[in-house]
């Protein structure tokens, strides 16, 4: 519906108020839809919303190292997203390389960088060579590359792909219950894969990103050793449970 011009309105020259009304109030009413649609789909806006009661809590003393870690989420490893309200993450649960189950608090004391990834993913497929570089350049007692592999069945076949392609230094995680990337989804951080988050010492997000990087480049070792510097004091109060 078009506004009226002053000859479609009243016989005094002035539009006809229920047009008027009409014609600018329903774009704008579409044009909001449109807005908080997209902050559903895409994800940030409006996820980060439920979690602040979490950020108030444990994961508290996390805001200020992501904040700081913010300016260094460039170039390389642009596409991941700072943690405005920190999740906790520690009770994630999946295989350890010897078959036992383990969750993340098991690597206490560690920055950590999750990642989901499936012999059936072309860009986590990809991005394992870096990950397994990163892992050989800055992981240690201080830092760790936990790769979790999520193919669903022929665990074979994931042990097979990173010895073909040289993977050394990466332990062989697994969860082919998809556990992880479940709860990782339903709390508003995994739409796709691969899915990374960064974790600090706490078992709390730093930044999660959604699709590949380059993670042996000069920014991610950047970012990677600045997360592993970030003062212990921020950490005090904060534990895993």
């Amino acid at each position: 519906m078009t506004t009226p011009t002053p000859s479609e309105g009243s016989p005094s020259g002035q539009p006809a108020k229920r047009g008027l009304s009409l014609g600018w109030v329903l774009p704008v009413v579409a044009l909001a839809g449109l807005l908080i649609g997209a902050g559903f789909v895409y994800g940030t806006g409006g996820f980060e919303r439920k979690d602040t009661t979490v950020a108030a809590g444990q994961c508290q003393a996390s805001l200020a190292t992501a904040a700081r870690l913010s300016p260094l989420m460039t170039g390389e490893v642009a596409a991941l997203m700072q943690a405005t309200a920190p999740m906790p993450l520690a009770d994630l649960a999946f295989t350890a390389p010897d078959g036992k189950p383990m969750t993340l608090a098991d690597r206490k004391g560690k920055v950590l960088l999750l990642n989901l990834w499936a012999t059936w993913c072309a860009p986590c497929r990809k991005e394992m060579p870096d990950l397994d570089a990163l892992q050989k350049s800055h992981g240690g007692d201080q830092f760790e590359v936990v790769a979790i592999n999520i193919d669903t069945r022929n665990p074979e076949k994931a042990e097979a792909f990173l010895k073909e392609i040289g993977v050394e230094r990466l332990a062989r995680y697994a969860d082919p219950t998809l556990s992880v990337f479940n709860t990782l989804k339903s709390r508003g951080r995994a739409i796709g894969l691969p899915v990374t988050v960064l974790i600090d010492r706490a078992g709390c997000e730093l930044g999660t990103m959604n699709g590949p990087a380059l993670w042996a480049s000069p920014d991610a070792h950047r970012l990677i050793e600045a997360a592993i510097a970030a003062p212990s004091a921020q950490l005090r109060d904060a534990t895993l449970q």
